[in-house]
């Protein structure tokens, strides 16, 4: 495997400022495995096509172990994409559609079987391999579509958005596969997502793209916990985190509507400071109502199994809070809420970024 290095990479099209990349500078390490995730035209796909060659950068440098590929072709590149769509031939079988790079690559047939077979046996696919696509699930497809990458033995795999076409379940399925087959392969991998359960669940390293710039990059749990802008905190998180608006005011955090917490320990902040302070549905705790911070009408309740999600407006914001099902109101019904100071993330109100 190989490490991957973007350097002042830069991608304008002509008339449209959407999808532009500017002088964006990453480096994926051997053996990472790198989630790229950011809402619909942030750029990740287009950063992920110019590595693979099917997109040319107006700016910067592009390596691969070392070399530099940009103006290659893609065939000359060590690298193996999975696509969206599986782009798999529906006139050949699944050994047919797993070795066709091999054999137009002119491969000896021993070394082709020996390829397919060992992909085969990675993905569970040995007992389908006289299969046409047709005759397979959606996720069968998608480990079909994986070993035609893996029997390539590139450098470098790229998967762009793999699991969009499949149900909630298979994709849950496929997450843990694609880890699976990454850490027995010990394959540099860089995965594009619009998905940040994807991205929080099989990321060594989450780089969240917004405008074609990198915004912040980190493990999952430290861009979860230590969101550098408010973008970040509301992008990763499922449920949403929250945000209200807050003022500094008497060494305290007045969070509107009468909710007043204590600024987080170590953190003092110059009196009459505008911030919009976060809070995960999970850092709320259901209260006595002399104990309570947040006071409101439950609007909405979804049961969720484990957990209950109540829905409720403080201070005209829509919040939600995750709490124990024997615990949660009903629609219509009061609820009294505490939240811990440290668990606060704040962000100035005017750039955004974490304080």
């Amino acid at each position: 495997m190989a490490q991957v290095s973007l350097a002042g990479i830069g991608k304008t099209y002509e008339g449209a400022g959407a999808n532009t990349i500017a002088g964006l500078d990453l480096d994926v390490q051997d053996g990472e495995f790198l989630v790229l995730v950011g809402p619909s035209g942030c750029g990740k796909s287009t950063t992920l096509r110019m590595i693979a060659g099917l997109e040319e950068p107006t700016a910067g440098e592009i390596r691969i172990g070392g070399r530099r590929v940009d103006g290659l072709e893609p065939r000359e590149r060590g690298i193996a994409m999975v696509f969206q769509n599986y782009a798999l031939y529906p006139h050949m079988t699944v050994a047919q559609n797993m070795s066709f790079g091999l054999r137009l690559a002119k491969l000896p047939r021993a070394e082709i079987r020996r390829r397919v077979e060992g992909a085969a046996e990675t993905l569970g696919l040995s007992g389908h391999l006289d299969r046409h696509p047709k005759a397979l699930s959606g996720g069968q497809r998608q480990r079909v579509a994986m070993g035609r990458a893996i029997v390539r033995e590139p450098e470098v795999f790229l998967f762009d958005e793999p699991l969009s076409n499949l149900d909630a379940q298979l994709r849950g399925q496929m997450r843990a596969e694609i880890r699976r087959i990454h850490d027995r392969l010990s394959a540099t991998t860089i995965y594009v997502t619009h998905d940040q359960v994807e991205a929080m669940t099989l990321a060594d390293r989450v780089v969240v793209l917004k405008d074609g710039r990198i915004e912040q990059q980190g493990s999952p749990q430290e861009l979860y916990d230590r969101p550098a802008t408010r973008f970040v905190a509301g992008f990763l998180g499922s449920p949403q985190m929250n945000f209200l608006a807050a003022t500094v005011r008497n060494g305290a955090l007045d969070l509107g509507g009468g909710a007043v917490l204590p600024l987080p320990s170590g953190r003092p902040l110059p009196e009459g400071r505008r911030l919009d302070a976060g809070i995960r549905p999970e850092a709320f705790a259901a209260a006595a109502p002399e104990d309570a911070a947040f006071h409101a009408t439950a609007t909405m309740v979804e049961h969720l199994g484990a957990t209950s999600l109540v829905h409720f407006s403080h201070a005209g914001q829509d919040c939600a809070a995750l709490m124990e099902p024997a615990r949660a109101p009903r629609a219509g019904q009061p609820v009294h809420l505490s939240a811990d100071p440290a668990r606060l993330s704040l962000f100035d109100a005017d750039s955004g970024r974490a304080v």
